[in-house]
């Protein structure tokens, strides 16, 4: 057993997709959520600027004492994950391998589309790995740089939200995908208006919820669960505005977290 929290981190609100699933996987867990509100996106950023806001990121929570790390963000565990597993002594997962595992399982036509950041999709990741699994798969990919703002402006199920999905995916959907990775934890937010637009005969995957599975496999297998839950056992931290993050925060999470979120200065870390 172990009665220390679960870090989790994203450069923003959509980290909390993955922490939602993880509460209804691990509903006795602790957890600490770190969001970057005020250095969000980082889909655009250089791959030097993304390894160094996520050192800051898994740092601050190293200093709260986790037991474990989740990268609840497609693009660090695409550009930067390889570096940190290597600097820090806690297990450390991304959203990238679990979910090409989930997506390569799904398609029955082995054609899969990836949508993602700038940054996840430039860096092949999830071509790579699905590849390396089985290499007669096709892959079709699209960075969508529009989705975030529109998840983090409430444009979840919206005719503006319709018309950008379709802007994006129209060349996806032609190919004949059957499987589509959300290689973004904002992206479940669209998945209503995603899915009436790829259609019902395609798989989507969610990255947080493939992540949640994916941490439960590895408490259980190395005895790492709590079996102490705390009063307060979820905390959050942002690095900018507190009343933006609690408003959407709990759309996100489908559940009130007023008075829990706490600002800090994350380049002391």
């Amino acid at each position: 057993m172990d009665n220390r929290s679960i870090g989790v981190f994203d450069s923003g609100l959509g980290g909390l997709t993955a922490v939602k699933e993880i509460m209804k996987e691990l509903p006795n867990e602790n957890i600490i959520y770190f969001g970057d509100t005020g250095r969000v996106p980082y889909g655009t950023r250089s791959q030097e600027t993304i390894i160094k806001y996520s050192q800051n990121d898994v740092n601050f929570l190293l200093s709260n004492d986790v037991k474990m790390i989740v990268i609840a963000c497609g693009t660090v565990s695409s550009v930067a994950l390889p570096i940190l597993a290597k600097t820090i002594s806690v297990p450390i997962v991304g959203v990238v391998n679990p979910t090409v595992k989930a997506a390569v399982r799904a398609t029955k036509n082995k054609k899969i589309g990836i949508i993602g950041t700038s940054g996840t999709i430039k860096s092949g990741s999830y071509e790579k790995l699905i590849k390396n699994i089985d290499s007669s798969i096709e892959t079709f990919t699209k960075a969508c740089p529009l989705f975030v703002p529109l998840v983090e402006n409430g444009h979840f199920d919206t005719m503006v939200a319709e018309l950008v999905v379709e802007e994006y995916l129209s060349e996806i959907k032609e190919k004949g995908a059957d499987t589509l990775i959300l290689g973004c934890t904002h992206y479940p937010l669209l998945k209503n208006t995603i899915q009436r637009y790829m259609g019902e005969n395609v798989t989507l995957i969610d990255a947080g919820k493939e992540t949640a599975k994916e941490l439960k496999n590895i408490l259980t297998k190395d005895d790492m669960h709590t079996d102490i839950k705390e009063n307060n056992q979820y905390k959050f931290f942002v690095s900018d505005n507190v009343d933006g993050f609690e408003n959407l925060g709990g759309m996100f999470l489908e559940q009130k977290i007023d008075g829990q979120v706490e600002k800090i200065d994350i380049e002391k870390y």
